[in-house]
């Protein structure tokens, strides 16, 4: 894959992935509105990250980083992927099942572990009650996720792109029916019955979205000549292999999300924290979501390709080809993240049951989870060179250590700080993992070493944000009044970030950060990729 089709993968990836941000962020404002911080939308909160957080274990985080650069090598040497991509399919639909209905039966423990704070009050049962509804989503999104690896493998990014917006669409179609049976206004829903009215039809929302998601791959794979079938699985030794090198990725690629879970945990100990924390993660997964996950769904496959044709300067390239488009957009997010958090957030969420109170204490996480924002992408980037030779190994025994201080610092510091220590900790472990992948990719040969490109651009990249920084400022000092006022607060906000994004790719283009031309003629590829 050459670098101007590279980035057009990560554009064509990252245009569907920003569509389904731009649709939780509808879904987000919603819950808000309706729900604010309230018992019920903390519920509704932990009761959905649990299938999530599973998700990114077993399929997103372990599954694919294992299958992938399997399945890619199996691809380029015509060894048979299709029955390969069958055993998984089938190896997976049967362990999940078995573990959804055990988690179903346990999910008052798993509700403890996530939030243990909510023991002895209604947001427990709530959580537990939401849990058992939604948690079928696993096996739904895992297998979606695998029908995904191989379109991504095999050069087609579109459909398993544009699921997640599905998700959404189901997420947005739920929270309106859910007005018609009686939650007529946002002041109605946040009352007791009808808020768990709203959080009953959130929460069936859940695996109706996952049946979407996963029947729109499936038909993309069936046409790409992946027809996948439920039955008993084979065990053989390509599968003894990947379960092998799936279980130190288990926790190297879900590191996030562990750090995640102990946040929750702190924050489940302060009330409306756990809203509040999740609120400000919505913000910031909006960059590392178009940007992050771009990064690894493309660059994963084509490593993993040019590693088995033995060409490391062509993986070199891509590596830093990839680092470099994925800073030059993460750097001016993370800046305005941490410059004007409160203006997004306001702006945003601030309605219905969200109050001033809460945008204060969900900006305050933005800004921090903004500084560890480059980081979150950062490892999208370095964990690509470890998976793409098969080895798990090190990225595991980094992902300890950067979880050790995400729980030292997320539970020491809460006594004294409160509930922002978890964004905190989640920041600081962030780059511990990075500062780790990168000093382990060194000693990976050429294709983890950064060239002069990067190493010129980098610097002007920082530079042209920072100075888009100074832009934000100023704009929101001109239009600071016409932030607070109902209907005309989306508009001053959207000429902030207009100001911002014009003045950011205005500088970076003089200093010589990057060129626009390239990303035009990327653009005009991406148009065309399936």
């Amino acid at each position: 894959m050459k670098p101007i089709r590279l980035i057009s993968g990560f554009l064509t990836v990252g245009v569907w992935t920003l569509l389904s941000r731009i649709m939780g962020f509808v879904r987000d404002i919603m819950i808000a509105g309706y729900l604010g911080t309230g018992p019920v939308a903390q519920a509704f909160l932990i009761a959905f990250s649990l299938p999530n957080m599973f998700r990114r274990f077993f399929a997103e985080g372990a599954f694919n980083m294992a299958f992938v650069p399997m399945f890619s090598k199996k691809v380029e040497s015509g060894d048979d992927p299709k029955a390969f991509a069958q055993d998984a399919f089938a190896f997976m639909a049967v362990a999940l099942s078995v573990f959804s209905v055990v988690c179903i039966l346990a999910m008052p423990w798993l509700v403890t572990a996530m939030a243990s704070g909510f023991r002895g009050d209604e947001r427990f049962d709530l959580a537990v009650l939401y849990g058992r509804i939604a948690f079928p989503y696993i096996l739904l999104i895992s297998l979606a996720a695998l029908l995904s690896g191989v379109l991504n493998a095999t050069g087609r990014f579109v459909a398993a792109a544009a699921a997640p917006v599905l998700l959404n669409v189901v997420f947005v179609a739920a929270l309106l029916i859910s007005t018609m049976g009686g939650a007529d206004a946002p002041a109605d829903a946040a009352q007791s019955t009808g808020a768990e009215w709203t959080g009953a039809h959130l929460a069936w929302a859940v695996p109706v979205g996952g049946v979407v998601q996963l029947a729109l791959v499936w038909w993309a794979a069936r046409r790409a000549g992946f027809g996948l079938r439920f039955g008993l699985p084979s065990w053989t030794p390509d599968l003894r292999k990947l379960f092998i090198i799936a279980g130190p990725a288990a926790l190297a690629g879900g590191v996030v999300q562990i750090n995640l879970l102990v946040g929750r945990q702190v924050a489940s100990y302060f009330d409306g924290a756990v809203a509040w924390l999740s609120y400000a993660d919505r913000l910031y997964q909006l960059p590392l979501g178009v940007v992050g996950i771009a990064i690894g769904v493309v660059l994963l496959p084509d490593l993993s390709r040019k590693l088995q044709a033995g060409d490391d300067v062509g993986g070199r390239d891509a590596f830093n080809r990839a680092a470099e488009f994925s800073l030059a957009l993460t750097i001016p997010a993370a800046v305005a993240l941490v410059v004007i958090p409160l203006p997004l957030v306001s702006v945003l969420f601030e309605r219905g049951a969200f109050d001033s109170d809460d945008t204060a204490a969900t900006a305050l996480a933005v800004t921090v989870y903004g500084l560890g924002l480059p980081a979150f992408v950062m490892q999208k980037a370095l964990q690509p060179v470890f998976f793409a030779r098969e080895d798990t190994r090190r990225p595991f025994g980094y992902a300890v250590v950067a979880m050790g201080v995400n729980a030292v610092l997320a539970i020491g510091l809460s006594v004294y700080i409160g509930y922002i220590a978890a964004a905190i900790a989640t920041t600081v472990a962030g780059w511990v993992m990075v500062w780790q992948l990168w000093r382990g990719s060194r000693t990976m040969g050429t294709a983890a070493r950064f060239d002069a490109r990067f190493k010129y651009r980098f610097w002007r990249i920082v530079f042209a944000a920072l100075l888009m920084g100074g832009l934000l400022m100023v704009a929101v000092l001109l239009v600071g009044p016409a932030l607070g006022i109902a209907g005309v607060r989306y508009g001053a906000l959207a000429f902030v970030v207009v100001v911002g994004i014009a003045g950011y790719f205005a500088l970076g283009q003089l200093l010589g950060a990057f060129r626009l031309s390239e990303f035009k003629s990327s653009l005009r590829r991406s148009g065309g990729m399936s």
